[in-house]
């Protein structure tokens, strides 16, 4: 994979490990998510008078995955009512890669080569290896290992369709626009009716930060879905879960919360990992 390709995903993961921090700020979890994911479909509104239409023949593509996205705002924030970030998080994001890698092989016949495979396992593994962390001596809750599991579902199922979609959309820019500002006002309207109050409490309280995570996300999945229109699925998947090592990094060396035995094998794998993957062109 070229070298400019994996630059921008690891900074989408960056982006991506911003907005997942910023999305702890105070409040009912699905409210704050319901609120971060609205405010980046405002800003998406701002460019669209500025981007090219989608082809109608991606449009069917367009309409599912916004699904899928919306019920991915749902699990994500659900599972952390169960779990701890460091746990659930790792688990959504490790499981979606070698399904994402499974789905272009079955939907687009899209293969890749032993050496970038081998990258792919350790970037996820490396990843799922922060779920051995045992915060404060705390077991996970199954629960929140269901929910994660529907997350990576959910992931793995959006990157795949995502990926077919924006290949047939003839605009990149257009597609990924118009599925920023779909899943953000679906997920909003759904939430409104469920948490309505406690997505008051958060917008009043959290203006400037919510805008600011809506900024992250959007500028993340837009080059998530740049990557996904000029290279492989299975790969762009594995290099964006990076972030969950990045959020790892921070809590870290910002937060100061220490660097365990099981972050220093995660950060090797997925070092292994980032350099196996440049086998793929």
């Amino acid at each position: 994979m070229d070298a400019n390709i994996i630059a921008l995903i690891l900074l989408a993961a960056i982006l991506h490990a911003g907005w997942n921090a910023l999305i702890k700020i105070n409040g009912d979890r699905v409210a704050v998510m319901a609120f971060v994911t609205l405010c980046a479909s405002l800003l998406s509104l701002l460019v669209l008078p500025f981007v090219t239409a989608p082809n109608p023949a991606s449009w069917p593509l367009l309409a599912l995955t916004i699904l899928v996205h919306t019920g991915y705002h749902f699990f994500l924030p659900i599972a952390y009512d169960h779990g701890d970030l460091g746990q659930v998080y790792p688990i959504a994001r490790g499981t979606a890669p070698i399904l994402v890698t499974l789905g272009a092989i079955l939907f687009a016949g899209e293969y890749i080569n032993s050496t970038a495979l081998i990258g792919v396992i350790c970037l996820s593994v490396g990843v799922m290896a922060l779920t051995l962390e045992r915060p404060n001596g705390k077991r996970i809750n199954p629960k929140a290992v269901l929910f994660a599991l529907f997350t990576g579902v959910s992931i793995a199922t959006y990157t795949v369709i995502d990926g077919l979609g924006v290949r047939q959309a003839g605009s990149i820019l257009g597609f990924a626009v118009w599925l920023t500002i779909g899943d953000g006002i679906l997920t909003f309207l759904i939430a409104l009716i469920w948490k309505k109050h406690e997505i008051i409490r958060v917008a009043r309280a959290n203006l400037g930060t919510g805008f600011a995570g809506g900024a992250m996300q959007v500028g993340a999945y837009w080059i998530i879905i740049y990557a996904l229109a000029v290279a492989p699925m299975g790969m762009v998947s594995a290099l964006r879960e990076t972030s969950v090592l990045f959020a790892a990094l921070i809590s870290t060396f910002l937060l100061k919360e220490g660097f365990s035995v099981w972050r220093f094998f995660s950060a090797g794998l997925v070092t292994a990992g980032l350099i196996l993957s440049r086998g793929q062109k």
